[in-house]
């Protein structure tokens, strides 16, 4: 019931996620012929619909060899995250792991066969992904194997110390994420898709991998919390907490929702640079790939900001608003406005009485001036009485079959997905 109450409230999700079922869903997430392939990149693509089916259907959905590419880009950074997450290996044989990862590429027998975590099998069977590796061309290989390097001797720096500082902060989440966003950019313009500016510009392509690990982290506190991870930077919550975990008891809720908007407004600050970015992409499967992601991120923090829920439970949008993030957004105008709808809705709940309100506004001002739509806004989201009538008959009779519908596509339209 609580489903059909949400569609109730939100009719338009009801045309949404029908209109993705029937066909919307081929605007980005065509699927290549798998049989096609040889064995090797069959497996890989298997792995990658196991391991991370959204990304799936995104990398699939890529041009020519820069699909391959990716592909197994995204296996080879799952492999390197499975052994940073694995507790059960010790401290030193882990750093030693990480430092020599990106020379397991060209290794065609090396394997991992002991690890407990639930992506093991990249690690058991690395010599088909390593070897599908050594397959692409030079130009690619060069990339992947850099980018890892890299990123394996920033998560070896990160297991031996917290974050502390915002500069921590961002240092960390460009290990994880910004150099992931530096690596495509790299490969996007290796295949020729998109023009050498996107792999060369790494301030850009650094900011879009921290916009997203950033609104990551704000939302998992909660989950983080449980399972004894921390990511907020001390340097902003010690100001309203003696201890991180202290943000989530009932009697703080008011410094822990403040705490929660100095760091949107942060993650905030990346926006322009994100719409700089998307707005030097040609190639459509491309912008496709890198812009869904990014409008899932602005819609969760919006979702996220001033939201007391953020230390009780889980905060999402809703699916039927996901599937339309991911129709719409395929575009920069399209983009554009996006931004401009959740940075809008951000503004209407900053609290006067709010410490970073001044800089929630400052950044929101800057945001505007890059997205004030060329179109009116009303035309995404308004709906006259007689579609919302019927909209609303339509849930009345049929939420069980659209329930049915919104678990199919669940995994897909998660926001932010790490």
């Amino acid at each position: 019931m609580e489903l059909l109450r949400k569609w109730l409230c939100h009719p338009e999700d009801i045309y949404n996620l029908l209109r993705f079922k029937m066909g919307g869903y081929r605007v980005v997430m065509s699927r290549i012929d798998l049989d096609s392939l040889g064995r090797g990149l069959r497996t890989c693509y298997r792995y990658l619909n196991q391991t991370s089916r959204s990304f799936a259907a995104v990398i699939q959905a890529l041009d020519g060899e820069l699909r391959h590419a990716v592909c197994i880009f995204y296996l080879v950074l799952r492999a390197l995250d499975t052994i940073e997450d694995d507790m059960t290996i010790s401290l030193d044989v882990k750093i030693s792991m990480l430092h020599e990862f990106h020379s397991y590429l060209y290794q065609p027998e090396w394997k991992y066969m002991e690890s407990k975590e639930k992506d093991r099998q990249v690690l058991e069977d690395f010599p088909t992904i390593s070897m599908e590796f050594r397959n692409l061309s030079k130009i690619y290989r060069d990339v992947i194997s850099d980018i890892c390097h890299k990123m394996a001797i920033g998560m070896a720096e990160f297991l031996e110390k917290k974050v502390d500082s915002q500069h921590e902060w961002d240092r960390y989440c460009h290990y994880v994420a910004g150099l992931v966003g530096i690596g495509l950019s790299r490969l996007f313009s290796a295949s020729e898709l998109e023009e050498p500016i996107v792999g060369e510009d790494m301030e850009l392509a650094n900011s879009m991998g921290l916009f997203l690990q950033k609104t990551n982290i704000i939302r998992d506190y909660l989950e983080d919390q449980l399972d004894g991870r921390e990511f907020w930077p001390r340097e902003v919550w010690s100001r309203y907490a003696k201890k991180l975990s202290d943000l989530a008891k009932p009697e703080n809720i008011d410094m822990a929702v403040q705490c929660l908007n100095e760091l949107i407004t942060n993650a905030l600050h990346h926006v322009p640079d994100v719409l700089t970015y998307l707005s030097r992409l040609r190639n459509q499967t491309v912008f496709n790939f890198c812009a869904i992601p990014q409008v899932m991120a602005i819609a969760t923090l919006a979702a996220c900001y001033n939201n007391k829920q953020v230390f009780r439970g889980v905060v999402k949008i809703r699916k039927g608003q996901a599937v339309t993030l991911m129709m719409d957004a395929t575009n920069i105008q399209a983009v554009k406005a996006i931004m401009y709808q959740y940075v809008e809705e951000i503004y209407q709940k900053i609290p006067s009485t709010d410490p970073s309100s001044n800089k929630t506004q400052q950044v929101i001002a800057s945001i505007r001036a890059m997205s004030l739509p060329c179109s009116p806004m009303a035309s995404r989201h308004h709906y006259s009485p007689i579609y919302l009538s019927c909209a609303v008959l339509l849930a009345a009779l049929s939420w069980q079959y659209l329930s049915t519908i919104s678990k199919a596509t669940e995994e897909y339209v998660q926001a932010g997905e790490n």
